[in-house]
């Protein structure tokens, strides 16, 4: 099979077309690339959507948990507490657990317990703790100055939030977010490991590097390929985080301007 061939055969087999069977033997260096490429995709929409969908309601934690009132304040401290105190690893099992109870009780649950919709509650649910963390101390760090300014306008309320003080929080976490949505992306690969069943061999970039690393005994092809391909994720992520930090810095001058830089978390 050439590599043209593979390609039209597998590069979308993760997401169920093309070729049933997976390659069992005489492993090309395309198939390999091509298969853990295919897989890719299934990270890909588990950030993508965790990330927007965690992005609204992470804002709306920060919100909670800089407010005066107790009954708002209480449960997003305590949520933000739970999601950022425990491991996202024992977070995906007990997840996956819950979820085969729920789907004893009524079918209506049976979404739950798979991979493309409980592994990605597990993922906006993290993501939303601690981006909401972040905004939260950006929030704290808005100048004074600025909220002045604009009850000099005569802004207050939904106006001054819309206009002042959610662009300045934006901006000021702009940086620290984007580090945490590379994350988020890098940590999409413990969904392999996290209990939540691949469909048919349809699994993520993790999955078929594990697989050709366990028929060939060297994982020195696979498991490389797949850093690879986040490497290359990782380069999009900061080029579109860097571009929206442009934007939302524009008004700036050169020398004020936040610039992103990459921090990896080695241990969350």
């Amino acid at each position: 099979m050439s590599c043209l061939e593979t390609l039209q055969a597998y590069a979308f087999r993760s997401l169920g077309y093309g070729e049933r069977l997976l390659p069992r033997s005489d492993f090309t260096l395309c198939d390999q690339f091509v298969l853990i490429g295919s897989g890719m995709l299934w990270n890909i929409y588990f950030g993508v959507l965790a990330i927007v969908t965690g992005f609204v309601f992470a804002n709306a934690l920060a919100v909670a948990k800089n407010s005066s009132r107790g009954w708002l304040r209480r449960p997003a401290n305590g949520f933000i507490f739970v999601f950022r105190g425990s491991p996202l690893f024992i977070q995906f099992f007990f997840a996956y657990f819950l979820f085969l109870s729920l789907k004893s009780v009524s079918p209506v649950f049976n979404l739950l317990s798979s991979a493309w919709m409980g592994a990605l509650i597990v993922l906006f649910l993290n993501t939303s703790a601690y981006s909401a963390e972040i905004f939260y101390g950006a929030l704290r760090s808005i100048p004074k100055g600025d909220i002045e300014a604009a009850d000099a306008y005569g802004l207050s309320g939904w106006a001054r939030f819309r206009r002042v003080i959610w662009p300045t929080t934006m901006r000021l976490a702009w940086p620290a977010y984007t580090n945490e949505a590379i994350f988020l992306f890098h940590a999409t690969t413990l969904v392999f490991f996290s209990g939540f069943p691949a469909w048919r061999q349809q699994g993520d970039a993790l999955y078929y590097a594990n697989y050709f690393a366990d028929k060939t005994f060297n994982p020195f092809v696979p498991y490389p390929i797949l850093a690879f391909y986040f490497i290359l994720l990782t380069l999009v992520i900061i080029t579109v985080f860097g571009a929206v930090n442009s934007y939302l810095n524009r008004h700036l001058p050169q020398e004020r301007r936040q610039k992103i830089r990459f921090k990896p978390q080695v241990i969350r």
